[in-house]
């Protein structure tokens, strides 16, 4: 969960979950200026949830309980995915006194500037997502950041048997290619030096007769943003003329891939769209395209009927496989979803014991690919607080200063493991050149 404060009439967000989540409390925040005229407490937390899982409903809960007994003169509005799909546990919430729905989210200003002059008859506002057809653009750039998201597409229509956020964010919807670039243009204007295409599943956007591929292409040409980067792709997606943009040095060699498994039993039980082989062809790809490439990915371990051998599959597969990072979420029941229907549930010790596997394999691989890194010169953007982060999506600290938004070239001179204040571990090095 991230907090940001800076607004003019204290408006606070609390972000949890995804990228797209944070490109709607960008949005949150610009609109919710022209709501602050007849506030009648001393400030307002607004609670953009996620629904992934069970478990980050009601940490956002627990989030609200904690505010209120800290503020209890602040007013408080959830809204996101958790107020979406989990009513049992945000709208007779003690504390939470506006529950707005992503169906309703377009509605919020109104929302809270009724709340504030005590003319709300009701606290919860939601309705069946899929009639929504509107995406909310405009948002994207929080307050004081030079890294942006723009959300391009919403919604899923793909309905994985452990995925509840098509019930949470609705139909596959996109947003029109002229209407990216003229936010492009302005996020550029408002001090953005990169912007991250986000969406549900973006490998879904369309425009007409225009895929994801046009989108780039267009946006390559049509802007003047030094970065752009893209969010989660599944492996059929990542197609030979996605991969041949990359030769613009402005589409950053970072890629985030959505796997959730690398065995094919296993992806069929998920109602994934792909096989085992396809995920080693997409990688096998990257590697020999972008050698240098950042690539992540998320893995569920202990779905429904995975087996011994299914797991161990996939732990082989992919140590074979070139990566340099892997998300590992062991599998957590949701309701709502069709996974609670399969047979062969898989213990929560053996859940547990299988992440502990695949994370120790991504560690090492994480930390063996940061220290083949020392000595290279990677270009980085400096961000806040003396940090900074290279095309290739490896987070960097400097030993001396380079201002938020400013481009350089980087010596690295170590690799830092985590530690206990950070999860990841990160790259130390110098400027070299000023700018790049």
């Amino acid at each position: 969960m991230s907090e940001n404060r800076p607004n003019p009439y204290e408006f606070i967000m609390h972000t949890w979950g995804c990228k797209v989540n944070t490109y709607d409390t960008g949005l949150l925040q610009n609109r919710l200026k022209s709501a602050g005229s007849e506030m009648s407490a001393p400030r307002v937390h607004v609670l953009n949830t996620c629904a992934v899982t069970e478990e980050a409903s009601r940490e956002a809960a627990r989030a609200v309980r904690k505010i209120k007994a800290r503020e209890p003169l602040a007013k408080i509005v959830v809204t996101g995915c958790g107020a979406q799909v989990d009513g049992g546990i945000f709208d007779a919430l003690p504390g939470a006194d506006l529950v707005v729905a992503n169906s309703h989210k377009g509605q919020i200003e109104e929302l809270v500037d009724r709340l504030f002059k005590g003319t709300l008859e009701e606290k919860v506002f939601r309705s069946n997502i899929f009639r929504k057809d509107d995406l909310e653009e405009g948002g994207g750039l929080e307050a004081d950041h030079t890294r942006a998201f723009l959300k391009i597409q919403d919604g899923c229509n793909s309905f994985c048997t452990y995925c509840v956020i098509p019930f949470a964010r609705g139909k596959s919807r996109s947003i029109p290619i002229a209407r990216i670039v003229a936010r492009l243009n302005e996020l550029m204007a408002a001090g953005a030096r990169e912007v991250v295409l986000t969406g549900v599943h973006i490998g879904d956007y369309e425009d007409g007769e225009k895929r994801l591929e046009d989108l780039v292409e267009t946006v390559l040409k049509a802007t003047s943003i030094p970065r752009i980067r893209l969010s989660s792709l599944e492996p059929v997606e990542l197609t030979d003329r996605l991969l041949a943009l990359f030769e613009n040095s402005r589409l950053c060699p970072h890629f985030h891939m959505s796997i959730q498994s690398a065995s094919t039993p296993t992806l069929e039980r998920m109602r994934r769209q792909y096989t085992a082989q396809d995920v080693e062809s997409a990688l096998l790809k990257i590697k020999d395209t972008l050698p240098n490439a950042f690539v992540g990915m998320d893995v569920i371990v202990g779905f429904p009927g995975e087996t011994d051998e299914e797991f161990q599959e996939t732990y082989e597969r992919l140590a074979r496989l070139p990566w340099t990072r892997i998300h590992v979420f062991p599998y957590s029941e949701r309701p709502g979803t069709k996974a609670l229907k399969l047979e062969g549930s898989v213990r929560q010790e053996e859940r547990v014991r299988r992440a502990q596997f695949l994370r120790s394999l991504s560690t090492s691989r994480f930390e063996q690919a940061g220290r083949a890194l020392v000595g290279e010169t990677l270009k980085v953007m400096g961000l806040r607080g003396g940090r900074g982060l290279s095309d290739n999506y490896w987070p960097v600290e400097f030993e001396s200063e380079l201002s938020a938004g400013q481009f350089s070239k980087f010596k690295v001179t170590g690799f830092c493991k985590p530690t206990n204040g950070r999860m990841d571990g990160w790259l130390k090095g110098h400027v070299v050149d000023v700018p790049c």
